[in-house]
């Protein structure tokens, strides 16, 4: 597992328990939110207008429910995380899914949202 993944993970829930999703307009994949602490999720909620009721946790290290989180995922149109997506400057890590576990992480840019 890369370095660049910490040792446990923050994922924002909508109302129902699911995961929320970050897809940029015109991709066919989406990404998983995820935060390296609760504080930059709610951050991110705060900054974005989003309506998160949750905020779940998961311990990288776990492969089990590493497993069975990446399962889940991939069986809709999500192909990585989004690691601690900056909603001022779409800066964030994207963490790809290597089989049942997460694989490379890289630095990823989204086009920031305009400024008004």
């Amino acid at each position: 597992m890369s370095e660049l993944i910490p040792a446990e993970i923050h994922l924002l829930l909508d109302s129902a328990g699911a995961l929320i999703v970050f897809q940029e307009k015109g991709a066919a994949w989406a990404g998983v939110l995820a935060f390296t602490t609760e504080d930059k999720a709610r951050d991110f909620c705060a900054r974005s207008n989003l309506d998160a009721a949750e905020i779940g946790a998961i311990a990288t290290g776990d492969r089990e429910a590493v497993a069975a989180l990446v399962s889940s995922i991939k069986r809709r149109a999500i192909r990585n995380l989004l690691l601690d997506l900056d909603y001022k400057t779409g800066r964030c890590t994207q963490i790809d899914f290597d089989g049942d576990a997460f694989g490379a992480a890289t630095p990823r840019q989204f086009t920031p949202p305009a400024q008004h």
